[in-house]
């Protein structure tokens, strides 16, 4: 009987995005193939606690974040341990010793800051262990939405009018900040937080007043903020995956139920509504196909990424917002129906994360870490 692979799934983390997180791994831990792969769920507390459950029964998310049997964990930069590190618990005044485990790849479904902007990445880089996703330049990069649109622009990909600037700045002299976005945008304008996903700190605003208390509200989540003329069209995703060779779906459409796809939308009151795949021409298709593989090769994608446009009314210009490298994973998320249109299914869709996570690694393995002299 073949080895089983074992898989560590981290959920969680210190994000505004943290029970979104916890959504996408309970489908995949439900979802993998338990004859393939061995699970080993790892939750990531909203104060950073590494924590995995003793009890064999607490597989789930949310059963390990309240399980009675918790044991701290972490995975440590040093790639002699292999893996996982239980740090051992006091009982009765006696402390189990530290051990490790190995861990033949990492599944991080974690989603935002420190899990999608290169930290965890680089933690498990460090570590030795192979992990699915984008590396550290793509997530860090993919995360940053002023990085991001500068390398998309660098492509020859059409992004949306944008201008940014320090929170810093905005709190020295918040008029000066107004007048010169005034001046570049028009209303209607869309206030970001630089580095967030799920729609966290995102507001948009009809003029002068609204502009003020929405960059009030993303100055709260980063120390960037950007402001994106908005744009009248309709919103169109394409999932990617690969690593050098990458692939794109077929594309779908988001049907806001709100003045426009924020965190409400998305996760409490479900108004939105989904088409996939999209109704588009089949030249436009191709279009934003193409653009979604330019721009995930732009960043240095690998594994999986999820690529959003607008497809402008009136001029069906293509337009790019953002690559989000580590999109929400449950079984109705955009990504896997995408995929499932396409003809691949979630299992599978899994399984082939996997297998890109461990050949990019053997792949990055062959890279010398110590000068040779040429033979």
């Amino acid at each position: 009987m073949a080895k089983k692979i074992r898989v560590g799934v981290i959920f969680g983390g210190r994000s505004g995005e943290h029970e979104v997180s916890l959504r996408s791994a309970e489908s995949i831990i439900h979802a993998m193939d338990k004859s393939k792969y061995e699970v080993i769920p790892i939750g990531i507390t909203q104060g950073g606690k590494w924590l995995v459950s003793g009890n064999a029964k607490a597989m789930l998310p949310e059963a390990i974040m309240s399980s009675d049997h918790q044991e701290p964990v972490a995975i440590i930069g040093d790639p002699t341990r292999h893996g996982l590190t239980r740090l051992g618990k006091n009982s009765g005044g006696n402390s189990e010793a530290a051990h490790s485990e190995a861990l033949d790849v990492v599944f991080p479904v974690l989603h935002g800051t420190y899990g999608e902007d290169g930290t965890i990445q680089g933690l498990l880089e460090m570590a030795g262990i192979p992990y699915v996703g984008c590396g550290v330049l793509a997530s860090s990069t993919g995360m940053d939405k002023i990085v991001m649109k500068q390398l998309f622009e660098r492509a020859g990909l059409e992004v949306t009018p944008y201008e940014w600037f320090l929170r810093s700045h905005w709190e020295d002299d918040p008029e000066a900040v107004i007048r010169r976005v005034s001046r570049s945008l028009k209303f209607p304008m869309f206030v970001k937080p630089a580095n967030l996903g799920s729609s966290v700190g995102i507001s948009r605003a009809d003029d002068r007043q609204e502009l003020r208390e929405a960059i009030r509200d993303a100055a709260r989540y980063d120390r960037r903020v950007i402001v994106e003329r908005g744009v009248t069209g309709r919103e169109i995703e394409v999932s990617v995956l690969g690593n050098d060779d990458p692939i794109a779906s077929l594309p779908g459409e988001i049907i806001v139920g709100h003045e426009f796809y924020d965190y409400e939308d998305k996760y409490i009151d479900n108004r939105s509504r989904t088409q996939v795949p999209a109704k588009l021409p089949r030249k436009i298709i191709e279009r934003i196909q193409r653009a979604a593989l330019i721009a995930f090769q732009a960043i240095d994608g690998s594994g999986l990424a999820r690529v959003d446009f607008f497809v402008e009314a009136g001029t069906n210009r293509v337009l790019i917002n953002e690559i989000n490298t580590m999109p929400g994973f449950t079984t109705i998320s955009m990504y896997a129906k995408m995929w499932e249109a396409s003809g691949i299914g979630y299992g599978e869709l899994i399984d082939r994360l996997i297998a890109l996570a461990i050949e990019r690694h053997e792949d990055k393995s062959r890279n010398l870490t110590s000068y040779q002299p040429r033979q």
